[in-house]
């Protein structure tokens, strides 16, 4: 719509003559953005972006849609209010007749949908109240076996992933049925069923082998695109979004962990390369957003064209690599002469004669058809993908760059960096240290630059600065799940200690102030509701239609389900029953929705597991570079790692205090007792 309709003089007559445009960075405002996304679902019965609402001066929708045409374009518009095919200028006519003709009828019908909105949304967490005891002891362990038999049934066999096209990752489904076989207790075996667990393992590593393999991956550079418009994950959306790339990089380390399959490691090594180089790694620290899909094919070009960046000719590839290593090439990648775009996937003609670069077959099966040795092949194919990566750089323009630093989406990269940092220490020492580098100064860069010290107020947004949007609740959500991982490799407390001063209700430090001054902000005191539990999105303010509660998972994990993970990996670290408390409290929230979808809240469900069985605390003792060789990285569910050297922790926690400081060793600490581990 920007092409088509926003930089067009018609509309722009239009807009400004009849209406008060108004321009949302949902990066920067989701909260906006939800409340309007949740208007257009209801009405419309889906949603998506670009997202256009026309509203009331008292901001109430009247109406919306999602893509609409611009002036002399033959796409049909996405909105329910014009029963017939309409484009975007049509529709501004449309509107300017109703609200000139029929502002009142506007007016009351805007009311009415807004009063419904607020209704559904206070009736959607309607479980159990903070206190209120369940007839049927609450959310048990069975429905992580109806979220598996759901999963099961949408399975595609044939090219992984668990919907028709379009294919999106949702990297949180793919990490609860990974983890499903590695909860190390049997009460997760004995419900799903252990052959269950074990194909779930075999479900998620052909999706990630196919996905490694598609389109969706950018075979040339780095990184992974949004999702896949068809569904063998050969033709992406070619936007690379930060988020998606965090969480893709946690569960390809977490398959790598179970399978030790290299090309799950060369995953991880692709992603954790993309995120700690340019352009998404910033020079400050932190990561960058996004890249879009579109670019200029060549720097003489004037329309931009989607995946321009990426996509490629035959006679490019033989141009760049010669005849033969092109043609090798060609075939390892599938590369054909007319291109490899089906026209009924390229309606904007933008694909012709291109190709999307994918993995067509094995070095082995190329090096029988071309007649070479396949150690040769694979040296051809190396060698090609660098010059192709090096010819791509110097003479095409970058798709833009979307430059700010999120802090919630940061969060998620510094806990995948983290962990994939640990995991790598006995494997390649070097780019071990580098990622988690890159992970250490992403959570100094925010506490420095978007985290205010004496009022404990964390910004969302940096970019030349940090901008004025107070943090969400995923914000904090995200940054505590990444500190707490950041802790867990590195045993340095003082990310344990963010992690707690951004979570806890109150300065323990300073209870006599707190009389005085307002509040410090934290997630507890700015986000929980005390009545019904669970964490509202956003802070409270007159201008927001809705005060929403995130608990079902999208392409991100919902903040209350990382939320609820959060307090009890940090009631076991700091040995606090309040927080785990307020964990199963999160849940029970949602308990009916739950208990009704178990799928759509895949992120919630190891917090049910651990609230029923409770989460043990693994604690390493003695020297701390020496402590740090004791405890092996595992994919770790049910269980947290710290180091008993900390003051600070032996301070908050006394339970670690309790343990001599002399002693060496590895002690198993749960239900108010430590013992030593025979092993871990």
């Amino acid at each position: 719509m920007e092409r088509e309709s926003f930089a067009s003089p018609e509309i722009a007559h239009l807009l400004n003559a009849h209406f008060i445009p108004i321009k949302i960075d949902r990066e920067e405002r989701p909260d906006v953005d939800a409340i309007y996304m949740n208007y257009v679902q209801a009405t419309n019965g889906s949603g998506g972006w670009p997202l256009n609402v026309f509203v009331t001066p008292d901001l109430e929708p009247v109406f919306g849609g999602t893509y609409w045409p611009g002036p002399n374009h033959s796409r049909t518009a996405q909105g329910s209010l014009i029963s017939h095919t309409a484009g975007f200028l049509e529709i501004l006519q449309k509107m300017t007749d109703v609200w000139t003709k029929q502002e009142a009828r506007c007016r009351e019908s805007a009311k009415e949908i807004t009063r419904q909105l607020r209704q559904f949304a206070e009736e959607g967490v309607h479980s159990r109240k903070v206190g209120e005891k369940s007839d049927e002891d609450g959310l048990d362990i069975d429905l992580l076996e109806e979220a598996y038999q759901h999963f099961l049934k949408k399975y595609d066999t044939a090219n992984g992933g668990f919907s028709i096209a379009p294919k999106f990752p949702t990297p949180v489904n793919l990490q609860f049925l990974l983890r499903l076989d590695q909860w190390g207790n049997t009460a997760v075996n004995n419900i799903v069923g252990e052959d269950e667990c074990k194909h779930a393992t075999l479900m998620v590593v052909n999706t990630l082998r196919k996905m490694a393999r598609g389109g969706i991956r950018d075979q040339i550079g780095f990184g992974f695109a949004r999702y896949s418009v068809t569904k063998d994950w050969s033709l992406p959306h070619f936007e690379k979004m930060l988020y998606d790339q965090a969480q893709l990089l946690d569960v390809y380390l977490d398959a790598f962990i179970v399978t030790h399959d290299p090309e799950m490691l060369g995953a991880v090594y692709d992603i954790a390369t993309y995120l700690t180089e340019p352009p998404m790694a910033a020079a400050t620290g932190g990561f960058f957003s996004a890249e879009d899909a579109d670019s200029y094919p060549t720097h003489t070009d004037t329309e931009k064209r989607e995946g321009a960046y990426y996509v490629w000719t035959l006679k490019e590839l033989r141009t760049v690599l010669g005849d033969r290593d092109g043609n090798i090439c060609a075939r390892f990648y599938g590369v054909l002469a007319d291109g490899n775009v089906a026209r009924e996937n390229d309606p904007h003609d933008e694909f012709i004669s291109q190709n999307v670069i994918s993995i067509t077959t094995t070095p082995a099966a190329l090096a029988k058809q071309v007649g070479l040795a396949e150690s040769e092949v694979v040296t051809i194919l190396k060698e090609g993908r660098k010059r192709l990566r090096a010819y791509r750089d110097r003479n095409r323009p970058k798709p833009a760059l979307d430059d700010k630093i999120v802090v919630a989406w940061n969060g998620l990269a510094i806990g995948a960096l983290a962990r994939t940092s640990a995991t790598l220490i006995d494997i390649d020492l070097e780019k071990a240290r580098r990622f988690g580098k890159a992970a250490e100064d992403a959570a100094n860069f925010i506490r420095k630059e978007l985290f205010n010290e004496e009022s404990k107020t964390l910004y969302r947004v940096y970019r030349e600065g940090r901008g004025d949007t107070p943090g969400f609740c995923d914000d904090y959500a995200f940054l505590i799940h990444g500190l707490i991982d950041l802790y867990e490799a590195t045993f340095n407390d003082s990310y344990l200690e963010f992690a707690d001063t951004l979570q806890s209700k109150c300065s323990r430090d300073y209870p006599r102030i707190l009389l005085i001054f307002p509040p410090l902000e934290t997630q507890i005191s700015l986000f929980h509701d005390p009545t019904s539990s669970a964490f509202f999105t956003t802070r409270s303010h007159p201008s927001l239609l809705l005060h929403l509660k995130s608990g079902m998972d999208a392409a991100e994990p919902s903040s209350n389900s990382v939320s609820a993970s959060n307090l009890h990996r940090l009631s076991s670290l700091l040995n606090d029953d309040k927080y785990s408390k307020l964990a199963v409290e999160t849940v029970s929230a949602f308990e009916a929705e739950v208990m009704q979808f178990p799928h759509c809240f895949a992120g919630m469900l190891g917090s049910v597991v651990m609230g029923k069985v409770g989460v043990q605390t693994v604690v390493v003792t003695g020297p701390l570079e020496t402590a740090k060789g004791k405890v092996t990285e595992g994919v770790r569910v049910g269980r947290t790692v710290a180091w008993g050297g900390s003051e600070w922790l032996r301070a908050r926690n006394e339970l670690v205090g309790s343990i001599p400081k002399d002693k060496q060793g590895v002690m198993i600490c749960a239900g108010g007792q430590c013992r030593e581990a025979l092993s871990v």
